[in-house]
């Protein structure tokens, strides 16, 4: 199934661990089995880290992990946020940062990082490839927690992905899709499918349209989008 999902797609939990290849029970998943860097996000009410979605959709500001077993009698949220083992391995927070560190110095290409987002309990939306470009350190309700920046691809930056994917991926911002989800029910405007659905926008963005505006952007099953493709209905 690798490669099949694109930006916009809402996919299920199962399927998304089936395009990765993995069983994806972590938020943070540097370089799995394909080579491909992963990551799972939420802005959410309720969410369990603060992800943020900036420039609308371009940039991401993605909230490291915690250590789940952190001892001296902290609970995870209480203690700093590291980026070793105790046996000096790097945790995901570590992988995450020295990757981010290694393109600040200019000595690697920034990590492409495959996003989904978390629409509602087990349901994403793949939001398409982003670079790893920075990484710091600051506190948080008294503790140290890591914070990357992740940006949007252009066509420019990486050849392989197409000017549409970029678009659809781009302009689509996650509360614009909280938006439409509630209001579509979850389910295709034409059919009422609730399978392979994907965001569609009702005046094309290649035409003009905005996805600013939730009224511009619908629910489509994939039938009807790929019927609809950029037709002005």
């Amino acid at each position: 199934m690798r490669g099949a999902v694109k930006p916009g797609d809402v996919i299920s939990y199962f399927d998304m661990c089936a395009e990765e290849g993995s069983s994806l029970r972590r938020g943070m998943n540097y370089q799995l089995r394909h080579r491909t860097t992963v990551i799972l996000m939420s802005v959410r009410t309720g969410a369990p880290y603060k992800d943020k979605v900036e420039e609308n959709g371009r940039i991401l500001i993605y909230e490291g992990h915690d250590n789940p077993r952190p001892g001296g009698g902290k609970t995870p949220k209480e203690a700093d946020q590291v980026g070793n083992n105790p046996d000096g391995s790097p945790t995901q927070n570590g992988l995450f940062a020295n990757a981010a560190n290694g393109y600040k110095r200019g000595i690697r290409e920034p990590e492409v990082v495959r996003v989904y987002e978390k629409i509602k309990t087990g349901i994403w939306v793949y939001n398409g490839l982003f670079l790893l470009t920075d990484v710091w350190q600051e506190s948080s309700g008294g503790r140290s927690v890591f914070k990357f920046r992740l940006e949007l691809t252009d066509q420019e930056t990486l050849p392989s992905v197409t000017t549409a994917e970029v678009d659809q991926s781009r302009i689509i911002p996650s509360a614009v899709k909280l938006e439409v989800w509630r209001r579509d029910g979850g389910k295709c405007v034409k059919c009422n499918v609730r399978d392979n659905l994907h965001f569609d926008h009702i005046i094309p963005y290649s035409k003009g349209g905005t996805s600013m505006d939730a009224k511009n952007i619908q629910l489509l099953c994939v039938r009807h989008n790929l019927e609809k493709r950029d037709r002005i209905e």
